[in-house]
């Protein structure tokens, strides 16, 4: 899925519509219900890559590939592409008579808009960094410049990161940031957006016009937004929901598999990689010595964490990198419970008679946070750490406190995105401190051979080698410390039984659903 070098994908469309579930035992049309508690202020996930964005932004606009669960690359607006033999160039045609919801053709134009406007509106800098420029020979060909290989880039280009949108509508001068069609969307994807009541729902309808022919199979798709969990799971009890997407809570996944018409699965997450960790200011006197952050670490039992906090659904996430890539090194140190260890690291730093420390979290996710802190609390009062939990009323405060690096350790989850350039080296690299911005190198950590390793491992396009970087990489940061990882974000979606085809691919939920549909009998 990484290699580059030559690769053709002219995969023909007559063979993606021939691999497109059958609807002998379904029938077209109907409504789509999905319930969150996540309510977007936007639906332009080329500006962001929050799920409660990506979640609307996927069925409105198209992206130039898909991916499917075994993380192929599959066509979508591109039908085929062409990558370099020095990586440095990638060519696509795209798919003949493809148009926008508003009639307007979709062109070369608009991919090279795209791509650089999300290379310099995106968060995640690293993504599209190294386009150089777009290059639009004819309507149906453009040609992506590096100014260095890019072995992400193919996986950049899935439907949560990389939208297309029209140059006609977003290309008139506004900053695309506040661009008012960022409520009024206007994409080439399956639904278009008929109604935006923020905080409350959204309405898409199918796109008529969509370029793969008889699809979508749904009329309608309705994402309603609720207050809180308790009310969300008694709509779904009530069968008010056809599928909820990223369940986390213990109670809440065990409530929703109780409901006999859902199936509930933790499938489709394998491309976000969310870990939840505790984070450490390396700037602050009190957790500079890595022996310190060592020894919270082996103070910390994660099989209690995942077994009894989180009451099984959680599993243990060793490292940086989540434990299912390709890239995850097994033997990076496990750091497991020695309350003897840690105190003897403590001792030899000269905190033998103890120390204090705060610890933050993000408010919302009680199970996987707040809980987590306040065993951090008492945990760590076994080894002579006094800790207070420092709470905030609300998400935006939390970050305001992280991303102003005013913290000592805090909670935190953060994705992978895919491939480690996308989502693992903002944590990291020393050029990535940047204070105001919550999700960068917060820990203010800086290491040269860190920084060397991913600065490698973003240019190279061997396979072998880049996981061997990758490996030293994880050996590093895994004896410096500036985070411990605990345990991958359990996501699960419940879904209704009857829906044929649910999203289950690498991105999930974040995908387009054309291809969902309802079984007439099941």
């Amino acid at each position: 899925m990484y290699r580059f070098g030559r690769i053709l994908a002219r995969l023909a469309f007559a063979l993606v519509l021939a691999a497109a579930p059958a609807l002998a035992d379904g029938r077209p049309g109907g409504s789509l219900v999905i319930l969150s508690t996540q309510v977007p202020r936007h639906v332009n996930g080329a500006l962001q890559s929050g799920v409660a964005v990506a979640i609307p932004s996927t069925q409105i606009f198209a992206s130039l590939l898909r991916y499917d669960a075994e993380w192929n690359p599959e066509p979508y607006l591109a039908e085929s592409w062409q990558v370099s033999d020095d990586g440095l160039s990638v060519t696509l045609k795209l798919v003949a008579g493809a148009t926008f919801h508003d009639g307007r053709p979709v062109t070369s134009e608009d991919v090279a808009f795209s791509i650089l406007a999300i290379r310099d509106n995106h968060p995640f800098k690293s993504m599209f960094a190294p386009v150089e420029a777009v290059e639009t020979p004819d309507p149906g060909t453009a040609v992506i410049r590096l100014g260095r290989p890019h072995p992400a880039l193919l996986l950049a280009l899935s439907p949560a990161l990389a939208p297309i949108l029209p140059k006609h509508v977003y290309g008139d001068g506004q900053d695309l940031r506040t661009h008012p069609a960022n409520v009024a969307a206007v994409g080439a994807g399956p639904f278009r957006l008929a109604e935006f009541q923020p905080g409350e729902h959204i309405i898409l309808k199918r796109y008529e016009n969509f370029f793969l022919p008889g699809r979508p199979y749904l009329d309608e798709i309705v994402i309603r937004y609720l207050p809180d969990v308790s009310t969300l799971l008694l709509a779904m009890e009530r069968g008010e929901g056809d599928l909820r997407p990223f369940a986390t809570g213990s109670q809440e996944i065990r409530r929703l598999r109780q409901v006999d018409r859902l199936a509930v699965t933790n499938a489709g997450y394998a491309a976000l990689g969310p870990i939840n960790w505790l984070a450490f200011n390396t700037r602050s006197p009190k957790l500079a010595d890595r022996r310190v952050r060592q020894a919270i670490a082996y103070a910390i039992d994660r099989d209690y964490i995942v077994g009894t906090l989180h009451h099984g659904v959680s599993v243990a996430q060793r490292g940086p990198i989540v434990e299912g890539s390709p890239f995850f090194d097994p033997t990076v140190p496990a750091y497991d419970l020695d309350l003897d260890k840690a105190r003897g690291l403590l001792a030899e730093v000269g905190l033998g008679d103890g120390l204090q420390l705060t610890v933050d979290y993000v408010p919302g996710l009680v199970e996987q946070q707040k809980n987590l802190a306040e065993y951090l609390k008492s945990q760590l009062k076994k080894i002579g750490i006094d800790v207070t939990v420092r709470t905030s009323p609300d998400t935006a405060t939390w970050a305001s406190r992280i991303a102003g690096h005013d913290f000592e350790m805090t909670m935190d989850t953060v994705f992978n995105w895919g491939d480690p350039v996308i989502g693992v080296h903002r944590t990291y690299l020393s050029s990535n401190i940047r204070p105001g911005v919550v999700w960068s190198n917060t820990q203010s950590y800086a290491d040269a051979r860190v920084d060397a390793l991913l600065e490698a491992a973003a240019v190279e396009l061997d396979p072998a080698r880049r996981k061997q970087l990758y490996a030293e990489f994880q050996q590093i940061v895994a004896t410096d410390l500036p985070v411990y990882w605990l345990n991958l974000l359990p996501f699960h979606t419940a879904y209704d039984r009857r829906l044929g085809n649910p999203p289950l691919s690498i991105w999930g939920v974040l995908s387009p659903m054309d291809e969902l549909y309802w079984i007439k009998d099941k």
